[in-house]
Formats: C-alpha cells, sequence, structure tokens
C-alpha cells in the first residue's frame, strides 16, 4: 500500500496527500480537523485521542491550511468532507461498489439515496437512522454495528455532529465489517440530501466556505467561525511563540 503522506502539526498528523491515494479493500478511519474540532478537542481528551488515532485526518478548514504555511511553512491543500464524499461515490460507481450510511434522520437518508440512484447508478446503497441522542446505549450500538455488518459496505459514510461522529468511528472500528474507509462526514448528509445548502464552488476555492455558511446561519455558526475563530488564533500564536507546542 502507497504510504499516505502526512505533516505534523499541532499535535496532529495532518493528511496531505491526494484522494487517490486513499487505500481500497482496507479498513481505515477517515475523520476531518478544522479550527472549531481542534478547540474543542483541547478541551476533550477523548476527542483529541480520537482525532489523533485517525487513519486520515483530512484537513478540512482553511484554518488548519494557515496553520501548516504560517508554522511550518508548507503549503497544503483544503480538504472538506464533502470532497472525500465525492470522490469516494465516483470511484465506487466506477467500481460497482456499495455505501452505507449512518446517521440523520430516515428523510435525509431516503433523499441521499433517491439522488445516489440518480447521480451513481452502479452504487448499492444502505442506510440506518440512529437515535436521535448525545450517547448510544450498548444495545443501540450493537444494532447500529449489526445493521452496518449485515450490508458489509465498501464505505460507511457517519453522519452524526462532532465529536460524536469521530469518537464513535474510532471507537467501534474493530467490530465494524466494512471493506473500506469509515468516514465521519457530518454536514455533508444535508449538503447531499439538499437539505442545507453547501456554499458555492467560487467562495470554496477562495477558502471562503465559512463565510458563506456563516451568512446562511449566523445564529448557529457564529460561535464555530467568530468565537472559536479567536480562541484558535490564540493557539496559533501560542505555537508560534513555543515552537515545540506546534508539533
Amino acid at each position: 500500500m502507497h504510504k499516505l503522506s502526512k505533516i505534523l502539526c499541532l499535535g496532529y498528523e495532518v493528511f496531505t496527500d491526494t484522494l487517490d491515494k486513499v487505500p481500497k479493500g482496507k479498513k481505515i478511519v477517515v475523520n476531518t480537523i478544522n479550527q472549531y474540532s481542534y478547540c474543542i478537542a483541547e478541551k476533550d481528551k477523548q476527542f483529541k485521542k480520537s482525532l489523533q488515532e485517525s487513519d486520515i485526518l483530512l484537513p478540512d478548514g482553511i484554518g488548519i491550511v494557515v496553520a501548516v504555511k504560517w508554522l511550518l511553512g508548507k503549503k497544503i491543500k483544503k480538504i472538506a468532507g464533502a470532497d472525500i464524499h465525492e470522490f469516494l461515490l465516483h470511484r465506487l460507481n466506477k467500481d460497482h461498489g456499495s455505501c452505507f450510511y449512518m446517521g440523520a434522520s430516515k428523510t435525509t437518508l431516503n433523499k441521499i439515496e433517491a439522488r445516489i440512484a440518480k447521480d451513481y447508478p452502479n452504487v448499492k446503497v444502505g442506510s440506518y437512522s440512529p437515535p436521535f441522542k448525545k450517547v448510544f446505549s450498548k444495545e443501540e450500538n450493537a444494532i447500529i454495528i449489526k445493521e452496518v455488518n449485515t450490508f458489509k459496505p465498501d464505505v460507511l459514510f457517519v453522519g452524526m455532529t462532532a465529536p460524536k461522529q469521530e469518537k464513535w468511528s474510532v471507537k467501534h472500528k474493530e467490530a465494524l465489517n466494512v471493506n473500506g474507509p469509515i468516514c465521519a462526514i457530518g454536514a455533508v448528509f444535508d449538503f447531499y440530501a439538499g437539505t442545507v445548502k453547501r456554499p458555492n464552488k467560487t467562495l470554496q476555492n477562495m477558502g471562503l466556505e465559512w463565510f458563506g455558511r456563516l451568512l446562511k446561519e449566523p445564529k448557529r455558526m457564529w460561535r464555530r467561525y467568530i468565537y472559536y475563530g479567536v480562541i484558535f488564533s490564540g493557539y496559533l500564536i501560542k505555537a508560534k511563540l513555543r515552537p515545540s507546542y506546534t508539533a
């Protein structure tokens, strides 16, 4: 298997390779990191451990791209959860593969399945809508795992809020019968279903996707992008002043 390119920044090995290097037929956990998740992980040891134990940790945020450039002088490309979702669906369609969506409401999952049938007709799709709660019981986790394992997907997409989805993916990796990536991609479920519109390509390419989301949902997103943006800037300054903290 190709050795994946990564760069160590702020205590995390961030993926710097191209998506075509994501291995096939190998069970791996793919998570994402951005300024918000970094800040939350600094206060949540289990979340931090889950991110650090990811097989692939995508730089899903301009804040991480800027951090790598400012602290290490390296240029990396932002890779959003939506990017790997699209890439894997293209690959599965070409290979006549299968994927399973775990998370979100049944309504959202139905919309996802209907769209995939149109966009990627060669992909076999399964899904399960778990209970909407902060923590699953042992019995609920057993049911979720059984649903996934009965389907035996080539790719598992996990769509719950952070940090729940990242913790769940890492914790249950070994119990899941998945023949490929286990991807915690959160909001992508809503983007693809069309229940939430992703900011346009111009903003994405300019590194301003966060601004587009802020404008659309200011009450929900201001804390994530403004408040935690300031907090994250503080961590960067601290790391710049104390180089040993960067790693």
